[in-house]
């Protein structure tokens, strides 16, 4: 089962090489590893990784060859060295934590007094830095957790950009991103950035950074594989959140930051009841009715059951398309 996955895949992307060049192959130099050549963690052993070229080895095809991979469905893809490509399907563990996108613990937020505070010291309440339906650079409170997870050991993409900037995410996690075209253009903004999974994202593409309040576009240069203690998934009221200065959605595991938004439409609603009915409680006894307390305890780990309720629905409701698999 595990090698007819990575087979299906790799036929996939015949095709589109195929369709692309036509007379040109995929050449797969290794897939099964019998002389345990590779870390012991390596998915060679198990049937799930190739190490592929272009049957013509031209390298200057080999970002294009990248891009058809990860179209074909191969979940990690990345320049293992700058003669091949790497590709490879997850494993069960990461299957396991299909539900829920997150950043890593060591990701920074930006607060909105200009300190720093990484995402597995962040509590509710706090007011952090987000980017808006314009693509302006506001301040958002986090309002609750749609996942995290200080033990879970989960399977990160880890982005580093020319600058040496460094942004860990699950794969199903939205990021924002510019194709090598608009960020020459100029159209250096989130209105002209796509919205994907970064499982999508390769070297070559740019992301979209917000350091100083100034939008930027960052090359991406590498793409690796990372497993990492730490799940964070914090919600802000805008849905977006600069990490590590970096401009990110919330969400994940479906292609669409409106829909996304608009499902978590009465999490937000019942934070403003549970607000107001706080505000009430102040004006009437002298006490906050608990709101405090609440956002200093630290939330239960795991995904939030109205989150996960949404994710159940969305296997059932939304073309397979639109959801990360």
């Amino acid at each position: 089962m595990k090698r007819k996955r990575t087979k299906a895949k790799l036929d996939m992307l015949a095709i589109s090489v195929m369709n692309q060049w036509p007379g040109v192959r995929v050449r797969v130099i290794e897939s099964w590893d019998l002389g345990r050549l590779h870390s012991r963690q390596s998915l060679h052993y198990e049937g799930r990784a190739v190490d592929i070229t272009t049957s013509d080895r031209d390298r200057s095809k080999y970002g294009m060859l990248a891009r058809l991979a990860v179209e074909a469905g191969f979940d990690w893809v990345y320049y293992e060295s700058r003669f091949h490509i790497h590709c490879s399907v997850k494993s069960e563990s990461v299957a396991a934590g299909r539900y829920g996108g997150c950043f890593s613990g060591d990701t920074e937020a930006a607060l909105a007094d200009g300190r720093r505070r990484r995402f597995d010291q962040l509590r509710r309440g706090d007011v952090v830095k987000a980017v808006d339906e314009s693509g302006a650079v506001v301040d958002s409170e986090v309002i609750l957790w749609l996942d995290r997870d200080p033990a879970e050991r989960r399977l990160f993409h880890r982005l580093t950009t020319a600058s040496g900037r460094r942004l860990a995410l699950t794969p199903g996690h939205l990021l924002y991103v510019l194709d090598a075209a608009s960020a020459a253009a100029g159209n250096v903004t989130a209105q002209h950035a796509r919205v994907t999974f970064a499982r999508r994202v390769i070297a070559g593409d740019f992301v979209l950074v917000g350091d100083g309040g100034r939008v930027e576009a960052e090359r991406v240069v590498d793409v690796q594989p990372v497993e990492l203690k730490g799940v964070f998934a914090p919600l802000t009221r805008h849905g977006t959140v600069l990490a590590n200065g970096a401009f990110a959605s919330c969400y994940a595991q479906v292609d669409s930051q409106q829909l996304a938004h608009w499902a978590l439409l009465p999490a937000r609603w019942a934070v403003n009841a549970r607000e107001w009915a706080a505000h009430v409680w102040r004006r009437l006894s002298g006490g906050d009715g608990g709101v405090a307390a609440a956002r200093r305890a630290p939330p239960s780990p795991g995904v939030h059951w109205y989150v996960r309720m949404l994710y159940a629905l969305s296997d059932v409701l939304l073309p397979r398309d639109m959801m990360f698999d």
